[in-house]
């Protein structure tokens, strides 16, 4: 049995752009629905979503059939926490909140077996080596593992560059929320200091040979981010793409209601 191959880590590493989606629904049917749409990677949220261990594994199963990869954004970067989303098989994993370079070094630590790292060996437990049916898993596995970091505070950008120098982090990803937020501008990303500040930060991050990335629902400021250089970059939220279509077909035929209701004379209406 052979260790799977990480397409997406292979594509940054190539300079290929990779568009994905953000899943938050924290179900596995829905997450291989997306799976089927042809988007590069799917981003599994166990930061802000409502999923643990076994829903993230369930989900990483159901994408496992389609060429798509999953990544795992996890809820910090706790190594104990780290080795358990390494042991259900994910291969990409995106940590929130990171501000510095030890940090970025920990996290990558926790992603190696000793003697480079610290992640603590039992695969013959685990889901990513195939229960010890991949040959080798423990001395492989480390060239297949996409360490993504997440800079999203006025901290982690005065530390960029030591950051994406951190060896073994693949990429950098960019959180517009809370980066408004540690500016002072909650609620306001689009704003210009906002939006300077994460052209700087792709800038930096290409400059250091590593993969940028950023989350936009908005057509133009994904598109902007891919010209600047950002490799993989998510363009929607499964909740917020669901509600949103739910709510402009409800608005569709309400109106419609709304305006046969008022066309009828009040004498003919009829009541159960």
């Amino acid at each position: 049995m052979q260790l799977p191959a990480n397409a997406f880590k292979a594509a940054l590493r190539a300079g290929r752009p990779q568009i994905g989606l953000w899943l938050g629904l924290a179900d596995a049917y829905a997450s291989e629905l997306v799976a089927s749409t042809g988007f590069d990677w799917l981003a599994i949220d166990a930061e802000h979503a409502p999923n643990d261990l076994r829903s993230v594994l369930a989900q990483l199963q159901a994408l496992a059939p389609y060429p798509v990869q999953a990544v795992v954004r996890t809820a910090s970067g706790d190594a104990t926490l780290l080795k358990q989303y390494l042991d259900i098989g994910a291969q990409t994993l995106l940590i929130p909140m990171v501000e510095c370079a030890e940090q970025a070094a920990r996290i990558v630590a926790a992603t190696r077996y000793p003697p480079a790292g610290i992640r603590g060996v039992g695969s013959a437990l685990a889901r990513a080596s195939r229960w010890n049916q991949i040959g080798d898993y423990s001395h492989g596995c480390g060239a297949e593992i996409c360490v993504l970091v997440q800079v999203e505070s006025a901290a982690g950008l005065d530390n960029l560059p030591a950051i994406a120098a951190t060896a073994d982090v693949d990429g950098v990803f960019f959180g517009p929320a809370d980066l408004a937020a540690s500016m002072g501008l909650l609620g306001k990303t689009a704003d210009a200091r906002v939006q300077d500040a994460i052209a700087h930060g792709i800038h930096t991050v290409r400059t250091a040979g590593k993969a940028a990335g950023v989350l936009s629902a908005d057509t133009a400021l994904a598109r902007k981010y891919l010209g600047l250089g950002a490799l993989f970059v998510a363009v929607g939220i499964d909740t917020t793409l669901l509600v949103r279509a739910a709510t402009e077909l409800r608005a569709v035929f309400k109106d419609a209601a709304d305006a046969a209701q008022s066309s009828t004379p009040a004498g003919s209406r009829q009541f159960r």
